[in-house]
């Protein structure tokens, strides 16, 4: 069988997408798109995502931990938004609550309350009601459990006399 020329041998695709996977960590989704985009057939995309995972270059617990550990740090994304993210991916709920538990709670909290008195120096002449509404929505759309940013934000912008 003939190949297209932007098509790539099983061979040469087994060593492009094993340096791939070893530049960072992927989940078996991407990697099996990326082999898609190559050429191969199913059957041929299949036996690499093997090879891949025996020889440790795709391993989607390791993928889990550094994304949602990554995203918490760098992003400030909160557990909902990691998690709707790692499920976006196909990975099992094991994998995705193991991810999530490399997520420090005392870390998550003190993340949020920065995150808040941030937030709070951006709207200094608001209302207390707006100013809680506004963050709430703000912090609920990066992710964090709604009670919980309610309940720090009860306690840190109080009521208006």
């Amino acid at each position: 069988m003939e190949r297209a020329k932007n098509e790539l041998s099983s061979h040469e695709a087994k060593l492009k997408i094993a340096s791939y996977c070893a530049y960072q960590e992927r989940c078996q989704q991407e990697v099996r798109s990326k082999l898609y985009t190559y050429g191969l057939t199913p059957i041929e995309v299949e036996e690499i995502i093997s090879y891949l995972i025996t020889e440790n270059y795709l391993n989607e617990l390791r993928f889990s931990k550094a994304y949602a550990g990554g995203k918490f740090r760098v992003k400030k994304w909160g557990r909902n938004k990691i998690k709707s993210e790692l499920k976006r991916r196909n990975l099992s709920d094991h994998c995705i609550q193991k991810g999530l538990d490399e997520i420090d709670e005392n870390e998550y909290l003190t993340t949020l309350e920065n995150i808040i008195h941030s937030r709070i120096k951006k709207h200094p002449e608001s209302a207390a009601f707006e100013k809680r509404a506004k963050i709430a929505s703000y912090l609920i759309t990066k992710g964090y459990e709604p009670d919980v940013v309610w309940d720090l934000l009860t306690h840190i912008i109080k009521p208006d006399k």
